[in-house]
């Protein structure tokens, strides 16, 4: 196999597999990309774990039809090193590569390209178009309170689900501790006829293409899979084999008491407290009185730290202790300027939202300060 490509197209290929290519692995194989000839214009470069498989087209100029696997990672530092504009391929025996550019020459080992692992492909996918930005905003929303208990495995994904009623989505994530849920419109009824769980490492990996272009973006979901489709990059999950727990039950009906006050100045005052707050526990007191919230943090190695904030607040008055790093994932992800916090005593969970915003709300479990 031979082949010319420009360096930066090579670079974007190969940049967009690096999170996928396994690093230590048992099968060396899946820490190399494949490199394809189609036709006598495209090189398909493909990368899987065998959980996840991206594959995307490019342009190139192919003299001689063919393929070769190389280390992913090692190829990428190459070519993104080189410095010229084109980048020549060649194929010699035993698997080895030779890569030319102006007057710098490589020449590295490879494996066959007969080993590596047959990447899934699914004709019949029912495909629904959804919008890039909107799905990324969904992800972002609910990816940070993913769990990385591999031991709870039905949790270690993101739920996805139509609307009953209306096109729409709904994605939802907890880790047992907080959970956040997501629903926005969508152009086509969803096709898929209940809800699944995508992984979070698939997820990661989406939300990278989402952020490339915008060009029309599709997803289906077939037997275990699911596949994303953008722009001639094709993205293949396998889902999560488990039972999402009844996320419906964790979520309040009703609160008593709402504080409204300015995300910045909360986020802000959060950072500055929690740098006295111990740092397993990573708790964060939030005495409430009369249009006043005071932040403390208390850690009997180093002292206290408390804050007070103004807030629109005329409930009675409550002390709650929550995990700071929780509030601060909510507050990262969130567009609004200013946010709602809904409480009912200290042993409910919280419920922290942007004012105005519809379809998200990111519940919050108190802990005993």
């Amino acid at each position: 196999m031979e082949l010319s490509i420009r360096v930066p197209e090579l670079v974007k290929a190969l940049q967009r597999v690096q999170g996928i290519v396994e690093k230590k692995t048992t099968m060396p194989i899946l820490a190399n990309a494949l490199l394809r000839s189609n036709g006598k214009d495209r090189l398909t470069v493909s990368a899987t774990d065998l959980e996840i498989g991206l594959t995307a087209d490019y342009e190139a100029q192919i003299e001689t039809e063919g393929a070769m696997t190389l280390g992913a990672k090692e190829l990428y530092n190459i070519v993104r090193s080189l410095p010229e504009d084109l980048v020549t391929l060649r194929q010699a025996a035993n698997q080895w590569v030779e890569i030319t550019s102006g007057k710098v020459k490589y020449r590295i080992v490879g494996m066959a390209a007969e080993s590596f692992p047959t990447l899934a492909s699914f004709e019949n996918v029912d495909f629904f178009a959804v919008d890039g930005r909107m799905f990324r905003e969904m992800v972002d929303k609910t990816l940070y309170a993913v769990s990385t208990d591999e031991t709870r495995y039905n949790l270690t994904g993101v739920y996805c689900e139509p609307v009953s009623g209306s096109p729409g989505l709904r994605m939802v994530a907890t880790d047992g501790h907080r959970l956040s849920v997501v629903e926005r419109p969508t152009e086509d009824t969803p096709a898929m006829k209940e809800g699944v769980i995508i992984p979070r490492k698939g997820l990661a990996e989406l939300r990278k293409v989402l952020d490339d272009g915008d060009q029309a973006s599709r997803i289906g979901f077939v037997e275990n899979s699911a596949v994303f489709e953008k722009g001639g990059v094709s993205l293949t999950m396998r889902l999560v084999d488990g039972r999402f727990p009844d996320y419906q039950q964790v979520i309040p009906t009703s609160s008593s008491r709402r504080v409204r006050i300015d995300k910045a100045q909360l986020a802000n005052a959060l950072k500055r407290t929690s740098l006295l707050s111990p740092d397993k526990a990573q708790g964060v007191r939030l005495d409430l009185t009369m249009n006043a919230m005071a932040l403390t943090a208390n850690n009997p190695d180093l002292g206290e730290a408390r804050e007070e904030l103004d807030v629109e607040y005329d409930g009675e008055a409550l002390k709650i202790g929550f995990n700071f790093r929780y509030l601060l994932d909510v507050l990262g992800v969130l567009t609004e300027d200013q946010v709602e916090l809904e409480l009912t005593d200290e042993l409910s969970p919280g419920v922290l939202r942007g004012v105005g915003s519809e379809g998200y709300k990111a519940v919050i479990m108190p802990m005993r300060i």
